[in-house]
């Protein structure tokens, strides 16, 4: 073994969760030559996030890089989100965490500015992988209300609440010292100030001229040379947004009475045409009724036809309850798209960046609420692009996550291939259109999957290798049931509000490909992988009646034509051998009686037909008691080898033969205990309170207290909480209530003596009074071990946890040989509590004598709607369950992991001595623990409550990784937290977005090859031709020295209390308090680089105007030799 170093501990080790967490060694501990030689040190992890992918969560604003072809959007949390081609994508966040109002790229510069709601500007440099911000501006006095960055100029344009507008050097990020006044741009003679700036726009054809749109209807046409106005456009309604032809002698505003002004720039007086595009045209000729306000307006032209008018908004007042529409008027046509979701902003792409030429638009990019949508405007119909991002997550809410990492290879391209058949049609046929960017060069080629389970029962497979995410396979376990038509037609049985069909937990088997999950209504359903379309008749359903009173024998209500046997009891023979079950009467649901033995979902009793993927082998479900509903399943597990599933909540544990259709054992939990058991409960009635419902809810709004619509699932009783910080225990509940029962939003709990199944006391003493809640089953772990003390030869066993800490081992008396289809007998036998730890049980696991990892035995998939020869074949090479390890008398030969919330304890099997044991945490408790593999060895990682992860080295626990990651400030991080293989884990942090984390110190110092590249060299496309007359006659586009105009030579410096420069950390000031390191030296090096390339091109533009200065010079000086070579002195 070996030694323990407290220094090898990474720097993130902290006394708030660490404390009293040294591992022990127990009386009895081999020696250090004795055990395994582990591998695994500190030097191996290190923490860092890697990607996040989703729709970006609360988005408001977006901006678009029509060169680099980038797309960006920012959210009310301050999060950017970046967006190139498929698998190219980034995040990043403003500290501040303020809103996003509006984004602007420097075209082509691998650079963008943000503008945020707490009156600051960033700039972000994107030129490297983890963009970063190289200038800020904090404004103090004045409100920013839009931005606008001519194309190829560095001078950025910042209107303000006051209606001033104030003018930055983007290079440098100082003010200039011109200001444009709103007094100075209105007229003189109005008495009423015009309000924000809404709108800053340069004419096309003439940069010295500035449009400014303030929000009261005025509009003035600024010289920016004179200082003065030229034009000044009055309309009575409010003004939203503005758009330029690209000729620069008309443009169009939207005002909030849903009309559309056009003006000519030299006709002031009045507009040169006013419509109403969705306003019912009266017929004597009045005006139109006033509609919903047009939001925002873009005026497109194109060579060979039309113009296109792309507006959002604008809606007539009657179309109550009407979805949100982005119309688009080309020509005499006028076209309406409906969308999902409310409409943030929307972006016209165009193929060319320069605003003086036709624009040519090709699609329009519509932010939504929850989506983003890319229209294509070059076919018939405007059909939308399908989008190559993941977007998707979040199109139900999802209430259970896992993720598979290093699973079989062949098992992607399977899903993919049933997966492809699902998608929709009617798509684009051009490519998506946002396509900038190069993908990482990592090395990283290990397969991943990640399958999301939701509230409308669904199941999503999704493929996560090398840093991306691609939906592969989607399932919906919904049509295994019947759907009631209506509100009035929802069964009184319903447990739940709503999303009766949500998915609770899920157990995936990588190699069989066997999978089963347990819904919110106490269904388990058991599903096989096929590639063969199958058409089901009668859907196989087993109905268990399972209670805590388990003095009298309840036969379970055979489904179908099935007839289980009895359940056993503790140590039962062959079920067989019990006497034959009478049949359970008819469920009674009447008014007069108690609900008794009626499930809380029906089944389908039509025809089902199951496309190639996943397809249903059996539905479980749990019936109502004596009025008593059937509690919610907490754990789950499947064994191949053994066809066998079982499930356990808070009255017990169920086996279900899935291949003969059969319940083979329905204990309750106090029955797994011996008579002798030190640590055995009580059998407690049933109780019987009221029984909360307990739902799903869309937490996507982002507030709490929506998200509090949720209920506990379950109900039993809870101790009163008497801790000394009353607010931090009762949130430390309720994150363990989340973490066992999955939910979509937070759970809405009172700890103050209300119903709840899984909240108690936390005292340490397993034996205390008040630990009288019902005690639930939270882990299931299929095995081979040695059941018995004396035992020499393994046998299968099943290891049970349950909530209070108790860790039991069921043995497994299988028939010898034969095929499983032909497997009648198989009976069980409890052994016993194997060990008592604190907290309720989390994960388990089973080591060999060399520290390697003895996963449970499955079989080899096989398709099983495949022909009966092809079936043989599969059979001939299907996996048997692996020879049983054998123990010679004295010395042990296994090591069973056990890991609760507070401790974590290493077994010796076959003497069930417990030889190591670790304290995790004293003051918080894990939410969190696998038993994953890293770098060739094995070791568990564990999330804590109070935000700590952490990693312990398998057999002797002794810490390896530490670091107060995240605090938990959120229930959906506690229900949706997953670790898995090769130091990658995740959650969600967000209702929309997965975040992806590594704790492999190799993955972290590879993390810059695999990130995706935003910015690639890209030529910007040559300036439209002025064309031979419009350079003689003076009508092409007009340039403008701003340089000159804008400068502190010309305009002097601005005050410096309007706003206040920060260095950003991407800048050479951040750099240089940055940690060194041969990233750090290479960010610094990169920068430094950037700095030199442009101070060598300023330089060479100085060089070139001092040699036109010097030839210019020589010229004069020559022409003036020239005039007075021949003239005498007195003739000067």
């Amino acid at each position: 073994m070996k030694k323990f170093n407290i220094r090898k501990v990474l720097d993130g080790l902290t006394a708030a969760s660490s404390s009293s967490s040294s591992a022990t060694a127990q009386p009895g501990t081999p020696r250090e030559n004795d055990v395994v030689q582990e591998t695994l040190q500190s030097e191996h992890f290190q923490l860092c996030k890697t990607v996040r992918h989703g729709f970006p969560y609360q988005p408001s604003s977006m901006a678009f890089d029509p060169v680099q072809k980038i797309l960006a959007v920012g959210t009310q949390t301050g999060a950017l989100r970046l967006f190139g081609r498929a698998g190219v994508e980034c995040y990043c966040q403003h500290e501040s965490g303020a809103a996003v109002i509006q984004l602007q790229f420097l075209i082509n510069e691998g650079a963008l500015v943000s503008a945020l709601a707490d009156d600051s500007i960033h700039l972000w440099n994107l030129r490297q992988k983890i963009p970063a911000i190289l200038h800020s501006l904090k404004f103090n006095r004045e409100r920013i209300t839009y931005c606008h960055l001519p194309f190829q100029s560095k001078w950025l344009y910042i209107g303000s609440e006051r209606g001033n507008i104030h003018i930055v050097n983007v290079e440098s990020f100082t003010l200039s010292g011109y200001v444009i006044m709103w007094n100075k741009a209105i007229e003189l003679s109005t008495k009423t100030h015009p309000g924000p700036v809404v709108h800053i726009s340069d004419n096309p054809m003439d940069e010295g001229k500035l449009l400014i749109g303030f929000e009261c209807g005025v509009v003035v046409l600024w010289d920016l040379k004179s200082k003065k106005a030229d034009y000044r456009y009055n309309y009575d309604e409010a003004i939203h947004s503005v758009a330029w032809h690209h000729e620069g002698k008309q443009f169009v505003c939207s005002h909030s009475d849903g009309t559309l002004t056009t003006w000519n720039i030299r006709a002031p007086a009045k507009p040169a045409q006013i419509i109403t595009p969705h306003g019912k045209q009266p017929k004597d000729g009045k005006k139109p009724e006033p509609c919903k306000p047009i939001l925002k307006v873009e005026y497109k032209t194109t060579r060979a036809g039309d113009p296109f008018m792309v507006l959002s908004g604008g809606l007539s007042y009657d179309t109550v309850g009407r979805r949100a529409c982005l119309t688009v008027m080309h020509g005499k046509s006028t076209a309406v798209l409906e969308m999902d979701y409310p409409i943030v902003d929307f972006i016209t792409l165009c193929e060319t960046p320069y605003p003086n030429d036709f624009q040519e638009p090709y699609a329009v990019v519509v932010l939504l609420e929850k989506d983003l949508v890319v229209i294509d405007l070059g076919q018939i119909g405007y059909p939308i692009f399908e989008s190559p991002y993941p977007l998707s997550i979040h199109e139900s809410p999802v209430t259970c996550c896992e993720y598979f990492a290093d699973c079989p290879s062949e098992l992607i391209p399977a899903l993919y291939s049933v997966g492809s058949r699902q998608k929709r049609q009617g798509y684009s046929k051009k490519e998506w259109p946002i396509s900038g960017g190069n993908w990482g060069q990592g090395t990283q080629t290990y397969p991943e999957i990640i399958i999301t389970g939701h509230a409308d029962g669904s199941i999503k497979f999704w493929d996560a290798s090398a840093l991306m995410l691609q939906v592969l396979y989607k399932l919906k376990t919904a049509k295994v049931f019947e759907r009631a038509r209506g509100k009035e037609e929802k069964p009184s049985t319903d447990i739940v509000d709503e999303d009766p069909f949500a998915i609770q937990t899920l157990f995936w088997c990588p190699e069989s490909r066997m999978l089963c999950v347990a819904g919110v209504s106490a269904h388990v359903i058991i599903y096989r992988f096929s590639k063969q379309e199958a058409t089901t008749e009668v859907v196989q359903l087993l109905e268990v009646r399972m209670q805590s009173e388990f003095s009298e024998a309840d036969s379970p209500d055979p489904g179908g034509e099935q007839t289980p046997t009895l359940p056993t009891s503790a140590a039962s023979s062959s079920p067989q051998e019990a006497e034959p079950p009478n049949q359970l009467t008819a469920g009674v649901n009447s008014s007069e009686g108690a609900r008794d033995n009626i499930p809380c979902l029906q089944v389908r009793s039509s025809p089902l037909k199951q496309s190639p993927g996943y397809q249903v082998e059996l539905v479980v479900q749990l019936v109502w008691v004596s009025g008593e509903p059937p509690q919610q399943i907490t754990s789950l597990a499947v064994n191949s080898s053994f066809g066998l599933v079982v499930f356990g909540n808070s009255n017990g544990l169920a086996v279900v033969d899935y291949v003969q259709k059969t319940l083979l054992l329905n204990l309750g939990t106090s029955e797994l205990y011996s008579p002798s058991d030190p640590c055995q409960r009580q059998p407690r009635s049933p109780r019987k309170p009221r029984q909360p419902s307990g739902g799903f809810c869309d937490s996507n709004d982002g507030s709490n207290n929506s998200e509090d619509r949720c209920k506990s699932p379950t109900s039993g009783s809870t101790s009163p909480c008497n801790s000394d910080d009353e607010r931090k225990q009762n949130f430390i509940e309720k994150a363990k209530m989340s973490r066992k029962i999955s939910s979509s939003g937070e759970q809405k709990l009172d700890l103050d003596g209300k119903d709840n199944a899984f909240t108690r006391s936390r005292s340490s003493s397993v034996t205390s009074i008040d630990r009288e809640s019902r005690e639930a089953i939270s882990s299931f772990y299929f095995c081979e071990s040695f059941p018995r003390k004396s035992g020499s030869l393994a046998s299968p066993c099943l290891l049970v946890g349950t909530t209070q800490g108790s860790v039991m081992m069921v043995a497994l008396s299988l028939q010898p040989g034969g095929d499983q289809k032909l497997q009648q007998s198989l009976s069980f036998a409890s052994c016993g509590t194997l060990v008592q730890l604190k907290g309720g049980i989390l994960t388990m696991a089973l080591l060999d004598a060399a520290g390697t990892m003895l996963p449970p035995s499955c079989e080899v998939w096989y398709d099983p709607n495949a022909s009966d020869e092809e079936k043989e074949k599969e059979k001939t090479r299907r996996r048997r369950p692996a020879t049983p390890p054998s123990s010679q008398e004295g010395q042990d030969s296994q090591f069973a992991v056990l890991c609760s919330e507070k401790q974590a304890n290493v077994v010796a099997m076959p003497s069930q001595t417990s030889i190591y044991k670790h304290n995790i945490t004293e003051t918080s408790f894990v939410l969190r623990a696998d038993v994953v593999q890293m770098a060739g060895a094995y070791c568990i990682a564990c999330f804590c409550a109070n935000g700590h992860i952490m990693t312990l080295s398998l057999p002797s626990l002794r810490p390896l990784l530490d670091i107060n990651y995240l605090p938990l400030t959120d229930m959906r991080i506690a229900r949706t937290f997953c670790f898995s293989n090769l130091g990658q884990a995740l959650y969600l942090t967000s209702p929309t977005e997965i975040q992806r984390i590594t704790y492999s110190q190799e993955t972290c110092d590879n993390l810059q090859e695999m990130l995706s590249e935003l910015f690639t060299p890209v030529e910007t496309p040559e300036a439209p031709n002025r064309g031979f007359f419009k350079g003689l006659f003076g009508g092409g586009a007009q340039s403008l020295d701003r340089e000159d105009l804008f400068g502190e030579t010309t305009a002097g410096k601005a005050s410096r209390s309007l706003a206040q420069h920060i260095p950003g950390p991407g800048s050479m000031e951040g750099m240089k308090g940055a940690a060194s390191g041969v990233v750090g030296d290479l960010a610094r090096a990169r920068v430094a680089l950037d700095e030199r390339g442009q101070k060598l091109g300023e330089l060479e533009e100085r060089t070139a105007a001092m040699m036109a200065s010097a030839e210019s010079f020589s010229k004069h000086a020559h022409d003036m030799m020239v005039k007075y070579k021949d003239k005498k002195w007195y003739q000067l």
